[in-house]
């Protein structure tokens, strides 16, 4: 199950708990913006849901589903307003790229650990990752090597920034999960990286 499917489920969850006198489903957007569709369905037939802004209603199990129609943003925010306070934020990703053969961060990477500090922060993080790889140039047990490097410098520079050293989980893959798959012994940029996961 994708994380956009997540958070359809628990809108659909959290609104079915709520004491309207009319019951209706809605979308929660994602941090992209995006919504997903969803199908209501009741014994006398279905609808997809599939914008933001948008509703459907039903009276209940025997009734037909309203078509999508519009519903004020303010009133659903309003309706909503403590499930949204709950609702948890979508995982973010970070690509951090290095220099071959080496466990020196690019410049351009170095800039974007402010963006992961800031990512832990707003989530108040508890679970990180940071994952190791390298391209396929050198033999696999060298790689296996650079990728736990790689992870390690990474761990160690947000540890040096006060995140909590207990909330991190390393992970190395050397040259075993490309981003771009090559050819054995072939230089490639891309899959030189450390990503860092934060939920």
């Amino acid at each position: 199950m994708n994380w956009n499917s997540v958070m359809v489920l628990a809108a659909v969850i959290l609104i079915a708990g709520c004491g309207s006198k009319e019951n209706f489903v809605v979308l929660s957007p994602a941090n992209d913006g995006s919504v997903g569709s969803l199908q209501v369905a009741t014994d006398k037939g279905s609808e997809i849901l599939s914008e933001d802004g948008k509703a459907i209603f039903i009276d209940d199990l025997n009734s037909v589903p309203s078509p999508q129609l519009p519903i004020n943003r303010a009133d659903t925010q309003l309706i909503f307003q403590d499930a949204l306070r709950v609702h948890p934020l979508m995982p973010e990703s970070f690509i951090l790229y290095f220099h071959i053969n080496s466990n020196d961060l690019t410049d351009e990477s170095k800039k974007i650990i402010v963006n992961i500090l800031a990512a832990i922060k707003k989530r108040e993080s508890k679970d990180i990752s940071v994952i190791g790889h390298t391209d396929r140039t050198g033999s696999d047990e060298y790689n296996r090597k650079l990728s736990l490097e790689r992870a390690q410098l990474v761990f160690n520079i947000l540890s040096s920034e006060k995140v909590t050293s207990e909330d991190m989980t390393i992970i190395y893959h050397g040259e075993g999960n490309p981003l771009v798959p090559t050819a054995d012994n072939m230089a490639e940029p891309r899959n030189r990286r450390v990503e860092v996961m934060v939920r």
